[in-house]
């Protein structure tokens, strides 16, 4: 949008990390009920617990990761992968962070594009009017800000954050 540190990182922060916890939510249950449980309960040992619990992140990472990536860093490895459920975890976190990176960036910049031709427009429009000692910043900030509100920004992006995977 332009602001430098509005809304503050902190806030930031905080909703990212209450949206992985709400995407997030089913797949720790799963983990909790069937390797963290029966673990605290000394039924099974910690090694066993550790597969238990990879399973449901490995199906996870799996349903978000793009084949290309995966297939990078399969190569990059051992070059073998005989099924989705026979990836290694060594390889399917890294694919996982660069595929949900590259989604970042396209959220990110079809985000910045309305924001830009706002401000492309009220420079255009100083211009020509023939005010070139106004900052164009000065004029469009308070105009993304009404268009954010309007079309109801922060609903439009978590909701479609939420959506994407798909839970």
């Amino acid at each position: 949008m332009g602001t430098q540190q509005t809304p503050p990182t902190q806030i930031l922060i905080g909703l990212g990390l209450f949206l992985t916890l709400f995407v997030m939510g089913p797949t720790w249950g799963e983990i909790n009920q069937n390797a963290r449980q029966p673990y605290l309960n000394e039924e099974i040992s910690q090694v066993d617990a550790l597969k238990l619990a990879e399973a449901p992140l490995k199906s996870f990472m799996l349903k978000q990761t793009r084949e290309k990536d995966l297939s990078l860093f399969v190569n990059l490895g051992d070059g073998q992968r005989l099924s989705d459920g026979e990836v290694e975890i060594q390889s399917l976190i890294p694919a996982f962070i660069i595929s949900e990176l590259k989604t970042a960036f396209q959220i990110g910049f079809l985000i910045y594009i309305p924001f830009l031709i706002l401000d492309m427009v009220v420079a255009s429009i100083l211009l020509s009017m023939g005010m070139m000692m106004l900052p164009p910043v000065l004029i469009s900030l308070p105009f993304k800000l009404m268009l954010f509100v309007m079309v109801d920004g922060w609903y439009l992006i978590v909701g479609s954050l939420i959506r994407s995977f798909g839970s």
